[in-house]
């Protein structure tokens, strides 16, 4: 997959818990920029449009830990509301500072799935009511083939309520090889199911597309891919459910043969074993870069470090390294609540180009890696 290239210092650029924007103040903003928030293991990621509007995905896990690092990214990119703001599902650490942060930031319209998926016992018990309740008369139940309308972007619904898209995308629709052999799980055990009903989408800029399926699981991917490739070939892609093995299934990751992963995990949570091996032998994958290092792969499977924006002190890594392992494994499973706090805490910026291309910043160490256009998909 990737080796390691000659770091690009960026004078300037590291700031106490993250980057103060790559732009000069006042300059036109030409890029589509995305702050991969880190909330340790959940999920919020900020677009950033050309024309300066913003679609917020997720919004981390509740408590001020969260809720203040999606604040510093919006200030960081020079935003003083959020126009758009998606939640993908309805689990404490994709919507734990929302109601918080609709205190501190006007919030445009909200974009769900619709109705709490059945026997989820996940979900917050008081959420679904304060949300009902803080996005009437503002809120858009999204279906495969709406789109969120922001000028210069094409952002489509490709996932929703357990329903994949049966159109394909520009481009896409042939069969897709990468589902040899790749057999549907048995999920009727999870005690999450609103995972799968993750609203998820397929975002162009120009030839530049990225996509986020939030925690769509296993079974939602193949219905998605199989045996049709619905969306084709991306660019970027954001590893669904944190890395976790219920989803990422080869058939979706290989079908999307995307050039660049990044991972939302935490230290112990998301991560696993599995989705990281079927990263590594993506067709066409030139980098992976995370969140967090992961203990549940050490040494073997992780990105170099330069491609993670926060990593534990070396004391730290060995002392995980080197204990006996817990009586009966670990879970590498969801937990609500995230892991520790880390501080600083840094995200990762990728700033794309209608032309296709796209540079990928890790604040930490002020390393950054530009991706040319694509020539083919």
């Amino acid at each position: 997959m990737q080796k390691l290239p000659t770091l690009v210092l960026l004078s300037g650029l590291v700031a106490a818990a993250g980057i103060a924007g790559l732009a000069s103040p006042g300059a036109p903003r030409t890029s589509l920029d995305i702050y991969y928030i880190d909330t340790e293991g959940g999920q919020s990621t900020l677009f950033v449009s050309p024309a300066g509007e913003s679609l917020l995905v997720d919004t981390g896990n509740a408590g001020g830990r969260d809720l203040d690092r999606i604040v510093q990214a919006i200030e960081a990119a020079g935003l003083s509301r959020i126009d758009h703001l998606w939640t993908t599902h309805y689990h404490g650490d994709h919507v734990g500072a929302m109601e918080e942060l609709s205190k501190r930031v006007p919030v445009g319209r909200f974009y769900d799935h619709g109705p709490l998926a059945a026997g989820d016992r996940a979900t917050p018990p008081t959420f679904i009511g304060m949300y009902e309740a803080m996005s009437k008369g503002r809120r858009t139940t999204v279906k495969p083939g709406d789109k969120v309308p922001m000028a210069g972007l094409d952002i489509v619904t490709v996932a929703s309520n357990a329903v994949a898209t049966r159109t394909s995308a520009p481009g896409a629709g042939r069969p897709n090889p990468a589902c040899a052999g790749v057999e549907k799980k048995d999920e009727t055990a999870y005690i999450d199911p609103d995972n799968g009903a993750s609203a998820g989408f397929l975002l162009t800029f120009g030839r530049f597309r990225t996509i986020d399926l939030g925690d769509l699981t296993w079974n939602g991917e193949l219905d998605l891919m199989c045996p049709a490739n619905r969306i084709g070939a991306v660019d970027l892609y954001l590893v669904s459910h944190h890395g976790i093995d219920r989803s990422n299934s080869p058939a979706l990751v290989h079908g999307l043969r995307p050039r660049v992963a990044i991972m939302n995990n935490g230290t112990r949570k998301g991560g696993a074993l599995d989705a990281f091996k079927v990263l590594e032998t993506s067709p066409g994958l030139e980098d992976l870069w995370q969140l967090h290092w992961s203990y549940n792969v050490g040494v073997e499977h992780n990105a170099p470090g330069a491609f993670i924006a926060n990593i534990d002190n070396n004391e730290t890594i060995a002392s995980v390294l080197t204990a006996p392992p817990p009586v009966g494994g670990r879970q590498s499973g969801p937990r609500v609540g995230g892991d520790p706090a880390h501080a600083p805490a840094y995200w990762l910026l990728v700033s794309a180009q209608r032309d296709g291309s796209f540079t990928v910043t890790n604040p930490r160490n002020g390393f950054s890696k530009t991706y040319p256009a694509a020539t083919s998909r």
